[in-house]
């Protein structure tokens, strides 16, 4: 794929992609604090595995989520999440952290820190928040409406490869090298004249012909 082509499908697909941006947006404005869990819950549900089996396991575990027990969560994950046992011990226990420390309050969590490295470092560095690392910190964030977060999943990564903004399509095992791939999108961004947040969607809409969340 060149950049020329990129751009073509980005003239036909923005609409698309600014539209599911607004709902993230919106989302983040609007939506009670449990619902912003939920986006949390579905993040840790789609790490290591895929967007569809995140959202497969939020439909299964709604009911549950905001006041079941783990056996309640893990129950409601089985066929649903090939990982159901301890995905669903890592929200339940981070469900149980924020509603301690926060009164699970997400948004005057999230909004209460301003500086934007500091709010995802909080969820990608903090052991009490379970099964969620840089990518998915920032997918999360990303997801309730928090902009210029790169979400470097396998697909974005191999496309960075494909246009020489990275050399392979390694995902980055520490926070620095994520930083580092992170600026090194956005320069990228920056240069072809797509907004970093519609690059991520897009170059996903690339790999994979869909615009999820």
């Amino acid at each position: 794929m060149t950049i020329r082509e990129l751009k073509r499908i980005h003239r036909r697909e923005r609409e698309r992609i600014r539209e599911r941006l607004a709902e993230f947006s919106d989302l983040g404005r609007t939506a009670p604090d449990e619902k912003l869990f939920e986006e949390l819950a579905f993040c840790i549900f789609t790490a290591g595995a895929s967007a569809r089996m995140g959202l497969r396991s939020i439909e299964r575990v709604r009911p549950a989520l905001i006041t079941g027990s783990v056996t309640d969560i893990q129950e409601a994950l089985k066929g649903a999440h090939r990982y159901g046992l301890s995905r669903g011990r890592y929200v339940y226990e981070t469900r149980e952290y924020l509603h301690e420390s926060f009164g699970l309050r997400m948004r005057g969590l999230l909004e209460g820190i301003s500086d934007p490295d500091a709010r995802r470092d909080f969820l990608a560095q903090n052991r009490r928040v379970r099964g969620i690392g840089f990518k998915e910190a920032s997918h999360f964030l990303r997801n309730v409406g928090f902009s210029g977060y790169a979400i470097l999943d396998k697909h974005v990564l191999t496309r960075l490869t494909d246009f020489g903004v990275i050399e392979a399509p390694k995902p980055p095992s520490t926070r620095n090298r994520y930083l580092e791939i992170e600026r090194k999108t956005r320069a990228f961004a920056a240069r072809i004249g797509i907004d970093v947040d519609e690059l991520d969607l897009l170059l996903w809409f690339t790999k994979t012909g869909e615009i999820l969340k």
